[in-house]
């Protein structure tokens, strides 16, 4: 075990002080900032303000569209035309349908941006609604006070009772931002760690080093010190960045003026309006998710199965990357070929991870979360969920015993093929090889 240990310190201190580490470290955490503040600061400052002429009101559009003072006021001033109205400060000119249809032409130097068109559109539509109400006897009083009920966003609150009769608030939404961001970091991780173990052990093995290594410790050793040496290098880099970005956003977010907040709210309700809105709304939504209470989460379990699980997963496929790199030679081509099956189960599982996200009890998503081949990362995108309301004990359990016992088996097996691959040069190797390779005694 000391043989091991040195390994790992090896492994670990060598990548921390690796300039890479450090500027990757720091510098995404920030890019990430800059990239939500970015994206805010821009959809704030690039809202366009228009100012339009209505023309032609055949007499009840004047009293039924309503003004938004930060996208478009609409203006009944006589005399404008299209001849003028760029004179008198106007971006556009609507000209109305006198007969109350659904024609209408709007008239401007520059095109509108979709998000005042659409406003415009709504508005229109809403002053039709509003006149045709009129005409069949409803007073204006009683449709001012419909559409000022109507206009109250309903709120549906979801709770979950459990056996034993307690019931807790569920939050859809934010368990599907948990499971999502769960996921996909393990996804990620697993190729960016697991390819740096493979290119490590191929590394070593071209310069020669993997032999001087071998003659003090067992091939066995120097695979498992290096895998758990590399796992640390990540778990390092991972509680960096949550620390890093979580002392980002809470302290920029006290330099942003309270009229700036007060526009990303504005933007963020235009936005709703609109299907498939801008681009930044993510941007907008993840500023906005920082300042609500999260209520119903149970922190602990999530945090401990996302360790268990980024832990479980990278060891699952480190150790089959090990046994890769410990056969590819300068060839980049037949690394490929022969990360090939691994990659692909990592792929399937993300796939499935996006469906089970929406029905996180099906079938599919179930049995892809107790196989150790994608259960690192369906479970955590199921977990968010509730549990045991969504994933039973027997089901959480169950997957993790089958992920342990599924690293016990590919680190065997890794073992078995890292132990002759390691001082083997200059001949290409096959699955079928390394099954062969592993099956002897």
């Amino acid at each position: 075990m000391s043989k091991i240990g040195l390994i790992i310190q090896r492994e670990y201190f060598t990548r921390v002080r690796n300039k890479t580490f450090i500027l990757s470290t720091f510098l995404l955490p920030i890019m990430m900032i800059v990239f939500i503040f970015g994206s805010v600061f821009f959809a704030v400052k690039s809202r366009e303000k228009q100012r339009v002429a209505v023309v032609n009101d055949p007499g009840f559009f004047r009293q039924n569209l309503k003004s938004d003072s930060s996208t478009v006021v609409f203006d009944f001033t006589p005399g404008i035309d299209s001849a003028n109205y760029t004179e008198k400060g106007y971006g556009g000119i609507l000209y109305l349908a006198s007969d109350g249809g659904t024609q209408y032409e709007l008239i401007s130097k520059k095109q509108f941006g979709l998000e005042s068109k659409g406003y415009i559109e709504r508005q229109l539509n809403k002053a039709i609604e509003s006149h045709l109400l009129q005409q069949r006897g409803i007073e204006k009083s009683t449709l001012d006070s419909i559409t000022k009920a109507s206009g109250k966003a309903v709120s549906l609150k979801n709770k979950v009772t459990d056996s034993d009769g307690k019931s807790k608030q569920a939050n859809a939404g934010l368990a599907y931002g948990i499971g999502f961001g769960s996921g996909i970091l393990i996804y990620i991780t697993m190729f960016i760690f697991g390819a740096m173990v493979m290119r490590g052990v191929a590394e070593e093995k071209m310069n020669r080093i993997a032999e001087v290594i071998v003659s003090s410790c067992k091939p066995f050793e120097l695979m498992l010190g290096k895998i758990i040496g590399i796992a640390g290098v990540g778990l390092t880099q991972f509680m960096l960045w949550i620390v890093l970005i979580f002392v980002l956003m809470t302290t920029l977010q006290f330099f942003l003026p309270h009229e700036t907040m007060q526009q990303v709210q504005e933007v963020q309700q235009s936005q709703q309006q609109l299907p498939g809105g801008p681009n930044n709304s993510m941007a907008l939504k993840i500023l906005e998710a920082k300042t609500q209470f999260v209520e119903g989460v149970n922190w602990p379990l999530i945090i401990f199965c996302f360790l268990f699980y980024f832990l479980g997963g990278y060891l699952f496929y480190a150790s089959l990357f090990a046994a890769i790199g410990s056969v590819i030679n300068e060839d980049p081509q037949e690394a490929q070929a022969l990360m090939l099956p691994i990659t692909m189960p990592i792929i399937f599982a993300f796939i499935i991870l996006t469906s089970s996200l929406s029905n996180p009890n099906s079938p599919v998503a179930v049995w892809a979360s107790i196989i150790p081949f994608t259960s690192p990362i369906v479970m955590m995108g199921r977990i968010p969920f509730g549990v045991p309301d969504t994933v039973p004990y027997w089901q959480l359990g169950l997957s993790m015993v089958t992920l342990i016992g599924g690293f016990l088996f590919t680190t065997w097996f890794a073992g078995k093929v890292y132990r002759t691959g390691i001082l083997m040069y200059g001949k290409k190797s096959s699955w079928k090889e390394m099954m062969r390779w592993a099956m002897k005694k």
